[in-house]
């Protein structure tokens, strides 16, 4: 340990110098790598004064981190990294103004604010803090109607590295140099270089300068009221042309956005939204009925406009997730930022874009475009090969934005990205201006050196290039580990599902991000040295609750758990493992081996088990011994998984009763069936693979037919249809994997119109979540005549053998308490959850008793059941 970090450890603040923190503040959202020496989270603004009076003492450099989204490669650094985001998010809101700490994320702001907002709100408003939003000149949607970062803030709190601090209103003197007007383009998006056109305003001009100049401590926001309502216009038009030509004709009237999506982002949806006819499409945004029709009538004849709050979001989010969605191309390929949101005057875009196309096309690049169409601010993800051509097309791609009078950043800021470009775009009295400008707060060039002023080489330290995968592995495994962008969507607090553990620890570690790209460092070995046996992947990827969430969430589908699967693989192979992995891991041979009703104690002390579990009782009868054969019809095979042929085998019968209603022969196999889930989540891939397939023989008598597989476990069925065919790729496996269909898939259809009028709360499986979808469920439950409120909850908490191994229980309960275990209490209404961890979990949190959609509707169709619990709520 350095003096250096022995003085940091004396202040209020976690220090962290560790390998794995190394790892983890070693990229953001761009394509740069830099690894920190060391990085603080500081717990008190006196904490940030005096770090940065340490690191300037021992000359060391100094970097600012929000949410560590940053795009132009700003928010890494090989110095201090300030993480701002853990503690110092204070906000304080009075009428239309807000005093905030740099830390304080953009939704909090807003949630707090009421009635006003803070207008600026890039895609990342979530997660963003207001500190990076500062640094970068943060614009998003609405800029059109209420500008940029630099025109929503009245002062700064600043520090110089040499210790001076300061209110941006009120500033000691400064030897700052003059600007010409002359020098800077005529656009409402510019935001490369320093402005120094805003001069005197000290504010406005700190504002965007990415942590070069000064450290902020704290801001003064303005707020603007909240609109009364919104209202989302999409017009469709023939191409991404065609539509930007037509923003100038929008811009005059009273909209509050204009964003753009192209055909190629709406490609790589997995599900087509419902949109006007075209190949390119505008969403404007407005805040009355009037303005809606003026827009639907004067642009385009091709137009929806939409009412519906829910609806709105669904389609926003194609939008906000364009930066994850566009990295990758309809057919697969990687795709790049680099050349990210530079933005021409609004009236100069539709031919901006039709040269910058072509340019694309000299170059044999391919690139997805959209973005800010109303302030003509263009995102796009590039194939790039960043071995050959990468600058010259960089360069060639700067002198085009600025022979259109624009400007290489539009809201992301140069960074490492477009730093170098700055000589391109401004005279070189403007260049030695910004140096005497940074020289004015910061002499020694301790701030966020290598961006703007004395830029770093724009092909220098890219990621993909300086840390490449060096320990065998699958090509397939290292490219799902580069799969990670960055932008954090993981870092939500709350909504959808991704990412649990990170929102009970709020570690980095524990988020999506961290853990992907703490396995990219493991391939390269730079700073993660032990490969597969590495300790601090593995304490990493230890609270991942597999839950799948991220690969429905993530923008970029990222699936950790499958990725844990495999390391786990790798990490344990040949040694000892967990004891957890003998027991949960084997948990279908011990149930059929009935080793654990008979040892219930001996297999809790020895399996690893929480002991503040209580392990669930195996039933005295399977569903394979309940029911063999049931109605006449079509044949449906009825899959007994592991819980529900050993632990609820009554759901099972609910399910055979309802199935044989409408009209089918319902089939249970004999025999030893199993998914291989348990050994799969555990890393036992071998093992997995050989149930999977002992499995996917035994129904082949079935499958071979065409008859449908209904599943009851949804973990299990998600399996079956996603996972297992990525596992082998034997013939049998693949059809077992067609085959399958959830018991709400297999119904729905089928289910006859009831009058029951009931209401139900709804745990949605995160696995059906993730793979399978509750669309069919939603009919099902339609069609019982139940109005089901499903929880957007997240993971329940359990998640399999996660919340029964020993040390996870606190935040195995942590995550249920967020929202599932609080609404389940609170409820009159039924609880549905088909997972059998789901109902385990809501049972020993709540003490309500949860039940299956297959006992609803044997319930609600009048069908015998050992649990008339539901026709008693349903009617009550």
């Amino acid at each position: 340990m350095t003096a250096f970090e022995d003085h940091l450890r004396e202040l209020d603040a976690d220090v962290l110098s560790d390998s794995a923190s190394r790892a983890l503040y070693s990229a953001d959202a761009s394509n740069y790598r830099h690894v920190p020496r060391v990085i603080i989270r500081p717990k008190s603004i006196d904490a940030v004064v005096e770090a940065v009076a340490i690191a300037a003492e021992h000359g060391i450099p100094i970097t600012s981190r929000g949410a560590g989204t940053s795009i132009a490669g700003n928010a890494t650094g090989t110095g201090l990294v300030i993480d701002f985001s853990r503690y110092l998010d204070r906000i304080e809101v009075e009428g239309d103004r807000a005093t905030v700490q740099p830390g304080a994320v953009l939704d909090r702001i807003n949630e707090q604010s009421k009635t006003h907002l803070f207008g600026p709100d890039p895609s990342t408003h979530s997660r963003c803090s207001v500190g990076g939003m500062i640094g970068n000149n943060a614009c998003g949607a609405h800029s059109v109607k209420w500008g940029k970062t630099s025109e929503n803030v009245n002062w700064l709190d600043v520090l110089t590295a040499d210790g001076r601090r300061f209110r941006t209103d009120q500033p000691p003197p400064l030897a700052l140099p003059e600007a010409d007007p002359k020098w800077f383009p005529k656009l409402s998006r510019r935001v490369s270089g320093y402005a120094l056109d805003a001069l005197p305003d000290l504010t406005k001009a700190l504002i965007g300068t990415e942590g070069t100049c000064v450290v902020v401590l704290g801001a003064g926001l303005k707020l603007v009221p909240k609109p009364e309502r919104r209202i989302l216009v999409v017009l469709g038009f023939a191409d991404t042309y065609d539509a930007a030509d037509q923003v100038v004709a929008l811009r005059e009237l009273d909209v509050l956005a204009v964003e753009g999506i192209d055909e190629a982002l709406v490609r790589v949806l997995p599900a087509k939204p419902d949109l006007p006819e075209g190949r390119s499409w505008l969403f404007v945004e407005v805040e009355h009925d009037s303005t809606a029709r003026a827009v639907a009538e004067q642009i385009t004849r091709n137009s929806r406009t939409v009412y519906d709050n829910a609806e709105q979001r669904a389609l926003w989010r194609i939008r906000e997730d364009g930066a994850g969605l566009a990295t990758r191309m309809p057919d697969g390929s990687e795709a790049w930022s680099g050349w990210e949101d530079a933005a021409v005057p609004p009236e100069n875009l539709g031919r901006y874009l039709r040269d910058f196309d072509a340019l694309l096309g000299r170059h044999g690049r391919r690139g997805i475009t959209y973005g800010h169409y109303g302030e003509g601010c263009i995102h796009v993800r590039i194939d790039f090969d960043f071995a050959k051509g990468h600058r010259r097309f960089l360069e060639e791609a700067a002198d085009l934005v600025i022979s259109h009078g624009g400007s290489l950043s539009g809201e992301h800021g140069d960074g490492q990205a477009r730093g170098e470009l700055l000589s391109r775009m401004y005279p070189p009295e403007a260049i030695n201006a910004f140096k005497a400008f940074k020289h004015a707060f910061d002499p020694d060039n301790l701030l966020n050196p290598g961006r703007i002023v004395d830029p770093l080489p724009l092909d220098q330290d890219l990621r993909i290039l300086v840390a490449p995968p060096r320990i065998p592995t699958r090509q397939e495994f290292a490219a799902d580990t580069r799969r990670c962008v960055g932008v954090g969507k993981c870092l939500n607090t709350k909504g959808g599902v991704m990412c649990p553990s990170y929102r009970v620890t709020r570690e980095e570690k524990h988020s999506t991000r961290g853990r992907a790209h703490l396995l990219f460092e493991m391939l390269n070995g730079g700073v993660i040295k032990d490969g597969w046996r590495s300790a601090e992947v593995r304490d990493a990827l230890d609270l991942c609750l597999s839950c799948k969430g991220c690969k429905r969430d993530c923008p970029v589908d990222v699936d950790m758990a499958a990725y844990k699967a495999e390391f786990l693989h790798h990490h344990y192979k040949g040694r000892i493992r967990p004891a957890s992995h003998y027991s949960m891991g084997w948990l279908p041979l011990w149930l059929r081996l009935n080793l654990v009703n008979r040892l219930t104690t001996r297999f809790r002390a020895l399996g690893g088990i929480a002991p503040e579990r209580e392990l669930p009782t195996p039933a005295r009868r399977t569903l394979q011994k309940l029911v063999k054969t049931k109605g006449e019809g079509t044949p449906v095979l009825l899959f007994p998984d592991t819980f529900t042929n050993h632990f609820e085998p009554d759901i099972g019968v609910d399910a055979a009763n309802v199935l044989a209603h409408l009209g089918h022969r319902v089939e249970v196999p004999p025999g030893t069936v199993c998914c291989g889930l348990t050994w799969h989540s555990t890393g036992q891939l071998g093992m997995a693979e050989r149930v999977l397939r002992r499995t996917a023989r035994l129904l082949a008598p079935w499958t071979e037919q065409g008859i449908a597989v209904v599943g009851l476990e949804p973990s299990c069925t998600a399996f079956l249809r996603k996972d297992a065919p990525k596992l082998t790729a034997d013939e049998n496996v693949q059809k077992l994997a067609i085959s399958v269909r959830t018991f709400a898939e297999q119904v729905a259809s089928e289910l006859p119109t009831l009058e029951i009028h009931g209401n139900a709360l709804v745990q949605t499986h995160c696995h059906q979540y993730a793979d399978l979808g509750f669309d069919a469920d939603r009919r099902a439950f339609r069609a019982a005549g139940i109005e089901a409120t499903v929880l957007d909850s997240g993971c329940c908490g359990l998640a399999g053998n996660f919340g029964f191994e020993k040390g996870h229980h606190e935040v195995s309960m942590a995550c249920g308490e967020r929202v599932l275990l609080p609404a389940v209490r609170a409820t009159n209404d039924l609880v549905v959850a088909d997972g059998f961890s789901c109902r385990t979990q809501i049972r020993q949190g709540s003490g309500k008793e949860p039940v299956h959609l297959a006992t609803v509707i044997a319930n609600a169709l009048g069908l015998t059941s050992k649990r008339n619990v539901t026709r008693r709520q349903l009617h009550s």
